[in-house]
């Protein structure tokens, strides 16, 4: 049964890093794209395509902090909890990659967006934050 913990333990970085790594690319590619129409904004493409990284560093986090002995302890509850912050994680940075895409795709065609993506791109990463601060709780 102890090995449920330490799944979970797992889940959740190996989660929360393939979520950041599809946001990313999805962000990444959006920029690649925009870079052939409005080359002059590629700072603004490479700030919003580095937001979903962010998710990863909270699963990395979270995983520095937890205790090998607790979670020994207590596997049922480690595993529900790596699970959770792993999801929450690879979605919000999924989801935050298409934020920051369109946000993209808005600048390259001479909107003036950055500042409102930034914004609309803070609300997944919100619950990305909430599940940190939830996993070092316990």
């Amino acid at each position: 049964m102890e090995f449920l913990g330490f799944l979970g333990w797992g889940l959740m970085l190996g989660l929360a890093g393939v979520g950041s790594a599809y946001g990313t690319t999805i962000a990444g590619n959006a920029a690649e794209g925009a870079l052939k129409k409005n080359p002059g904004k590629s700072a603004s493409y490479m700030i919003l395509s580095a937001l979903p990284a962010t998710q990863g560093l909270y699963g990395f986090v979270a995983f520095l902090m937890w205790d090998k002995a607790a979670i020994a302890a207590n596997p049922a509850l480690y595993f529900g909890i790596g699970l959770a912050v792993g999801l929450v994680c690879l979605l919000s940075a999924i989801r935050q990659g298409m934020v920051c895409a369109n946000g993209i795709a808005g600048i390259a065609a001479g909107h003036d967006v950055q500042t409102n993506t930034m914004i609309y791109a803070a609300l997944p990463e919100f619950y990305a934050i909430l599940a940190l601060v939830a996993a070092l709780m316990i």
